[in-house]
């Protein structure tokens, strides 16, 4: 059973920064993909950004350019790099991971951005 906790989130300005992290437990496998999705307040969670091996990765066009998703030091982790945020980037941002099929949540972190 894979468990990921996210950390990072909080409040800060619009035009400024956050770093979020994510760190996998539970297998000694490396995951297939690693990925950051968001849920905005009565909205559906949304793809931001995922990374699988070798360095694959894709984001959403709205983050494009502002957020990068990267390989953590340690295996089987993922940050979240955002910049020049946006209130509309104001959110709960999950990671999420895939292994042998079958998909994990972490809680999600909070991210909110004010004008």
């Amino acid at each position: 059973q894979v468990q990921l906790v996210e950390s990072g989130g909080g409040l800060v300005q619009a035009g400024g920064s956050l770093r979020l992290s994510c760190a996998a437990s539970g297998t000694s496998l490396l995951l297939d993909q690693m990925a950051w999705y968001r849920q905005a307040p009565g909205k559906q969670r949304e793809l931001v950004a995922t990374r699988a091996p070798r360095d694959v990765i894709n984001y959403a066009d709205a983050v494009k350019g502002r957020f990068t998703i990267a390989r953590g030091d340690r295996k089987n982790t993922v940050t979240l790099q955002m910049n020049t945020l946006k209130v509309e980037d104001t959110g709960v941002y999950y990671c999420s991971s895939r292994l042998l099929g079958r998909t994990y949540w972490g809680r999600g972190t909070q991210v909110t951005v004010s004008s």
